[in-house]
């Protein structure tokens, strides 16, 4: 219990550890998924772990953030293809940490039990995310820091794909003999590249400016984006254009599952939804950059002690609902019950012999010895998948009626021993963030696409316990999440995930309040460009796919996206209309 109390203080801690290795009070920070590299003079730390046997890794991610403000410094920025970008970000980051750990030798354990973590996230061997942190472990490996057999594996993986042979061992050893002269290191890390062949020949050469002032650096970004919001005008629109285009980016959420087999192929598909469930008109629905977009769990969202108060605060909308959940859960079951209920076949020649039937034997010995046999009604294994709309028109009564929906049919489905996945959808900034800043650098092209950074919230996943997960559903009350929406990316995203699922019957349910919003990207293109997409998904899901999907509008009618579809509008019709709509749809 000790342990849980202080969580908060040890999070302090780690922000407080951070500003001292780095010597840098004017460190920001917040709560989530660390970027890699840290930008702009800020760091995020996650949520401190709920068991002191993750503290070390727990500490290894605060630890790389704090040598990375310690031992970088901004030079030039380099032209550098996205592939090349992010080996050659992952070979600083490795520098740092090598660096730090040779400082700081306590770092040792926390950035090697750090590595372990991330080496397991890492699943899709095709991603670019995947491939380039097999940089970062090559350096290590050649320093002789010790890695687990699954970073091995991620290794092997880089050195596969990128064909590395013994004609790089000279780069190797300049590049180890040059950790504490970043500028030596960086010249040794371009011809790396280039023996990968992933930047052209002179890259170096055509670089020769003034370091300090070089365009494209974290600080130039920040104060180009001030100087673009004050004095906007035709003359600045043309520089912009020769603004570098490469900036820091956020590896560790960028471009987890691209299937293509060519670098070209991968930047490529950089503009188009990150799934395999695309809209059947790509050309016109498109996405400016999907680099700081990020997936990330509801327990990331809030502190122990928030999750706790918003669960309450849940508990308490929930409390005029219980007989509800009560009566609906018992329907339910007797339903899915009844379909799995089993059923005899008699007068059989063979099987079970039939005792009821004796009596034929007795009184006739030459009648034939009758049997039977039991059969099971077939009744497919089921899962359902809710995705809540998160966004800034749902504020007050309208989350408040979703997540008691979440609610109800998440706890009585589970009583049913029907699986159940809670996912949220929103935008992480509002009128755009980090995406939208970048399209403003590039030249504000027209028609770009999305210009906002999505954040897609797992609240529970399908086989995650409903005991477990259910304090965090609170998360979706907390002031502030709720942003913009993009429906037609976040239905695609759930849709990928349930289509993987292993059940034999897939059932994805909408809750929202209406069509999808999102001003950064409405003004830079057409009006109806979100609500065609939303269209063009939900059709091909409803014609061509498996899964069935199903709608709850919150106040707003939504029959004129969703085929099957219904209206909430107050708390009281809540038990009526779920009970109704949920025993019709297993009675299917």
């Amino acid at each position: 219990m000790g342990w849980t109390k202080n969580r908060e203080r040890l999070h302090e801690a780690a922000v407080s550890t951070v500003k001292a290795i780095s010597k840098n009070k004017k460190i920001t920070s917040n709560t989530g998924l660390s970027q890699r590299p840290p930008v702009a003079n800020h760091i995020v730390v996650p949520a401190a772990p709920r068991s002191s046997k993750d503290i070390n890794k727990w500490r290894g991610e605060s630890d790389f953030q704090a040598f990375w403000y310690l031992f970088h410094k901004n030079t030039r920025d380099f032209q550098l293809t996205l592939p090349a970008r992010m080996i050659f970000n992952e070979l600083e980051i490795s520098r740092v940490e090598l660096l730090g750990c040779k400082e700081f030798i306590g770092s040792v354990k926390n950035i090697s039990n750090y590595l372990d973590a991330k080496s397991n996230d890492l699943e899709d061997e095709k991603s670019l995310n995947f491939l380039s942190y097999g940089a970062n472990l090559w350096l290590k490996d050649a320093a002789n820091f010790q890695i687990s057999e699954t970073s091995r594996y991620i290794l092997n993986k880089f050195v596969e794909k990128y064909n590395i042979d013994n004609s790089l061992d000279k780069i190797k050893k300049n590049l180890i003999n040059n950790i504490e002269n970043q500028q030596q290191f960086e010249k040794y890390a371009l011809e790396f590249l280039k023996g990968l062949e992933l930047v052209k020949e002179d890259i170096y050469e055509d670089e020769e400016t003034d370091f300090e002032n070089a365009p494209g650096t974290t600080d130039d970004i920040e104060s180009q984006n001030e100087e673009i919001e004050e004095n906007f005008g035709e003359d600045q629109n043309s520089e912009l254009k020769d603004l570098n285009t490469d900036i820091e980016i956020d590896i560790q959420d960028a471009i987890d599952n691209i299937d293509d087999t060519s670098i070209e192929e991968e930047i490529d598909s950089l503009t188009y939804p990150n799934n395999e469930f695309k809209s059947p008109h790509k050309k016109d629905y498109s996405i400016y950059t999907t680099n700081f977009d990020e997936v990330i769990e509801a327990k990331d969202l809030v502190t122990n002690d928030e999750s706790l108060r918003l669960r309450n605060q849940l508990d308490n909308l929930i409390k005029p609902h219980l007989a509800t959940i009560g009566k609906l859960a018992n329907r339910l079951q007797r339903l899915l019950l009844a379909k799995q209920n089993t059923s005899w076949n008699f007068n059989l020649e063979e099987g079970i012999l039939d005792n009821s039937r004796l009596h034929r034997i007795i009184a006739n010995p030459s009648y034939p010895l009758s049997f039977k046999q039991e059969t099971e009604n077939k009744f497919k294994d089921t899962v359902v998948t809710l995705l809540i709309d998160n966004s800034g028109s749902m504020r007050g009564r309208s989350i408040s009626l979703a997540a008691i929906c979440t609610d109800i049919i998440g706890s009585t489905l589970e009583r049913c021993q029907v699986k159940t996945e809670i996912l949220g959808f929103t935008t992480k900034h509002w009128k755009g963030g980090d995406s939208k800043k970048l399209w403003v650098i590039n030249g504000n092209s027209s028609n770009p696409g999305r210009l906002n950074d999505l954040r897609h919230i797992i609240y529970k996943s399908a086989d995650n316990s409903w005991r477990r997960s259910r304090k965090y559903f609170g998360a979706m009350l907390r002031e502030g999440l709720l942003k913009e929406n993009v429906d037609g990316e976040a239905l695609s995203w759930s849709h990928d995930r349930l289509l993987k699922r292993p059940e034999e019957r897939k059932i994805l349910i909408v809750i929202s309040d209406g069509a999808p919003v999102d001003d950064s990207t409405l003004s830079a293109n057409r009006e109806d460009f979100l609500d065609n997409h939303l269209r063009e998904i939900i059709t091909k899901i409803e014609n061509d796919s498996p899964i069935e999907l199903q709608a709850i509008g919150i106040g707003h009618d939504v029959t004129k996206y969703y085929k099957n579809a219904l209206t909430i509008n107050r708390a009281e019709e809540l038990g009526e209309v779920l009970l109704e709509e949920l025993t019709k749809l297993f009675n299917d």
